[in-house]
């Protein structure tokens, strides 16, 4: 009875030393099948399966040892010594299971594949699809094998031909963008051809003749008699013309003079009457209902917020005098006051890329009946990678509506925005005339590293009110604090300042109650203030665009100027190369020191 009771007892297998080092590859212990037949004879009763679980582990151990064993002895070589196993070694992707080998797997399959007509994905041990068509039954051995430096799946032929494939629409794509911008021909103007015109002959309204007569534009310069005709028209418009020649008036008077034409031709919906809102009584509105309010009519793009509020400030006046409302919307204001402005209506959008797709993306700004776009200094928007977030901006409005691209450099950076946009445009390009851009003097310094401090104190002296460039934000405060404590009035501007205190210091230096503006490159662009007839280059700019936008501030609209570019001995090499490139030779190149005269 004992015997017969449940509970643990020990398999007739069970050795203690098992598992020690015994110096021997396989299971350690030595082999469990001759551990097995020794203690089956010691053994008076055959342990119970469910006694012990390792038991029939090591069972199954024992039966697939013997399984090993018995194949290599059939697998000897005729002629090898008997007491010596066969130790060839086997590829280990050819092993098999109960099921059969590998290959026998792969040829039942794809047998099975071809009876069914079905199509097959299968992959072997390397990961890799395998050869041929879905079906093909040849062994890994027979497959071609991969060249040196080919990747797993290659297939030349059709690798080939499909790149090829994707490679010829880029090709023909560029190739088309390419003829389509050379055809584009200028039509050069020059201010003898605009001598006696007024911007009454332009086609413009009275209203806006007095408005343009009041801002101080008593004749049209020659940017704007070229191109207000063809943009009232409503032709689309590529204008090329230096800074300061113009190009906010030419494109905000053929605008308000646009848009009245098109809604005398009914192409607007009409706007809804003005509600007189009485003190103290609420408006009454249903549930869900939007209040009607004039949408935007044109659209006005600049790449800065300063130059968005100088544009701004130009345009407002010539609207305002038929009866539009612009406004401004642009990064680093406040949305509360835009989203008045966009609740009240507005006519006339102006503002930069970032703000301007925000708003459209909330659903707060609506473009669709935006019939009029003008892209001002275009190819600075490219350059500071708001190419695509214009082309999304520009796909929100009216499609087919007109675009207006101005800017002092028109190249191939807006190459996208006219094949896209732009279909057979009208392009002005103003010829250089002296009596428009002035007498302006360009003189290159080269000053030792120790002397460069108190020679820019002393250049900044020399001029009624000066506009100093640097390329980086650190660099113009530490200036303006140089500056200060030199005794000199000055005012900083760059990127890191807040939106109001960059407006407040551009407003001070504008009026008169500062002379000198230590900026970046923010400045550069399109920035009008008058009389600045001194221009200071501390740092070199790095190409002849930045050079031809920073020399622009000074002589406008027929005014004299000057213009110092500040280097190192070791830049002289690279500054001659780039005044090759723009064009001009300067006045004098030569060394300076504080105290010379030149």
């Amino acid at each position: 009875m004992n015997q017969r009771r449940r509970g643990y007892r020990a398999p007739s297998d069970y050795n203690p030393n098992r598992g020690k080092s015994s110096g021997r590859r396989g299971r350690p212990g030595g082999r469990v099948g001759d551990e097995r037949q020794s203690g089956a004879a010691d053994s008076p009763e055959r342990p119970r399966r469910d006694s012990d679980p390792r038991a029939g582990q090591d069972r199954g151990a024992d039966r697939r040892g013997a399984a090993r064993r018995d194949g290599r002895d059939a697998g000897r070589e005729p002629g090898r010594e008997t007491g010596r196993p066969d130790r060839a070694r086997r590829d280990p992707r050819d092993r098999g299971s109960g099921h059969g080998s590998g290959r026998q797997r792969e040829s039942h399959r794809d047998a099975a594949a071809q009876s069914s007509g079905a199509r097959v994905f299968s992959f072997d041990a390397d990961g890799m699809p395998r050869g041929g068509a879905p079906g093909d039954g040849r062994p890994r051995s027979e497959r071609p094998h991969r060249e040196h430096g080919e990747s797993r799946g290659h297939r030349p032929q059709v690798a080939d031909q499909r790149s090829q494939e994707r490679r010829e629409p880029p090709q023909r794509a560029a190739k088309e963008h390419s003829v389509s911008f050379e055809r584009l021909e200028a039509k050069r103007t020059s201010a003898e051809d605009v001598r006696g015109l007024g911007f009454a002959d332009l086609g413009l309204g009275g209203n806006i003749v007095r408005a343009l007569s009041e801002l101080g534009a008593e004749r049209p310069f020659p940017i704007q008699a070229a191109t207000i005709p063809d943009a009232v028209e409503g032709r689309h418009l590529l204008g090329r013309a230096r800074t300061g020649s113009g190009k906010t008036i030419a494109f905000g008077a053929a605008l308000v003079e646009r848009i009245l034409k098109l809604k005398a031709e009914g192409v607007f919906r009409p706007d809804p009457p003005k509600q007189r809102r009485e003190r103290g009584v609420a408006q009454k509105r249903q549930k869900g209902e939007k209040p009607s309010v004039r949408a935007p009519k044109a659209l006005i793009l600049a790449p800065t917020r300063e130059l968005a509020l100088q544009i701004d400030r130009t345009v407002q006046p010539i609207a305002r005098s038929v009866g539009l409302y612009t406004g401004q919307f642009v990064g680093g204001s406040p949305f509360e006051p835009q989203l008045h402005a966009l609740q009240r209506g507005v006519d006339i959008v102006i503002g930069t890329p970032g703000r301007i797709e925000d708003l459209a993306q909330r659903g707060i700004l609506e473009l669709r009946d935006v019939h009029v776009t003008v892209l001002d200094e275009a190819d600075h928007m490219c350059e500071l990678g708001f190419l695509e977030p214009v082309q999304r901006i520009l796909r929100r409005t009216e499609r087919g509506g007109q675009r207006l691209l101005f800017s002092a450099t028109l190249d191939w950076g807006v190459r996208d925005l006219v094949d896209e946009f732009l279909r057979n445009p009208a392009v002005h390009e103003i010829a250089e005339d002296a009596e428009v851009q002035g007498d302006v003097t360009h003189r290159v310094l080269v000053v030792l590293r120790e002397d460069k401090d108190s020679a820019l104190v002393e250049l900044a002296r020399r001029g009624d009110r000066v506009i100093v460039f640097c390329r980086t934000r650190a660099y113009v405060d530490r200036l303006a604090e140089l500056f200060a404590e030199a005794g000199i009035r000055v005012t900083a501007l760059h990127g890191d300042l807040a939106q109001a205190k960059r407006e407040r210091n551009l407003q001070r230096f504008a009026e008169g109650k500062v002379p000198v503006l230590v900026a970046t490159d923010v400045a550069a662009r399109g920035l009008h203030v008058d009389d600045v007839d001194l221009v200071i280059q501390a740092d070199p700019p790095d190409d002849a665009k930045t050079y031809v936008h920073r020399a622009g501030r000074t002589g406008r609209a027929g005014r004299d100027g000057a213009v110092l570019t500040v280097i190192p001995r070791t830049r002289q090499k690279r500054t001659r190369e780039l005044f090759e490139q723009i064009g001009i030779e300067p006045d004098s190149f030569g060394d300076f020191a504080p105290g010379d005269r030149f």
